[in-house]
């Protein structure tokens, strides 16, 4: 039974070597016996190259509009300096929340310092902007 395992095991092994790409051992005649094409792999790493980029500006669009919704009427004239710091803590607490759970799924890692800076502010934002929204718009707390 043991013996299967292992046996398995090897099985699994050679099929994830047959699938990596990096292996530059292998002739141009099996590559071709494998319908490995460059062009299409390419094509691919091309697509989700700013895909980071891309969700932080998407976040950073709702946060500007929920920013323009929210401030476009003035703010009551009663503490609205507590209450912008106690949202804006409120935003960047959650915020965390999201990028620790992002860290356990083992999703949350990145090429340069720049798009973590950029990912984790648009966030941040769009958390803030969130938390604003949902206190000035829903007339509970005021």
């Amino acid at each position: 039974m043991f013996w299967n395992f292992l046996d398995f095991l090897e099985g699994i092994f050679d099929f994830l070597e047959l699938l990596s790409s990096g292996s530059g051992s292998k002739s141009g005649s099996e590559r071709k016996n494998l319908n490995y094409d460059e062009r299409v792999q390419s094509k691919v790493s091309v697509r989700s190259q700013y895909y980071t980029e891309k969700i932080s500006a998407g976040f950073i669009l709702v946060a500007i509009f929920i920013f323009i919704v929210v401030f476009k009427d003035p703010l009551p004239a009663k503490d609205y300096r507590q209450t912008l710091i106690v949202a804006s803590l409120i935003g960047i607490i959650s915020s965390f929340v999201v990028f620790f759970v992002l860290y356990i799924l083992k999703r949350f890692y990145f090429k340069s310092f720049l798009k973590l800076l950029l990912f984790s502010c648009s966030v941040i934002a769009f958390f803030v902007s969130l938390v604003l929204y949902i206190y000035f718009k829903s007339g509970i707390f005021i």
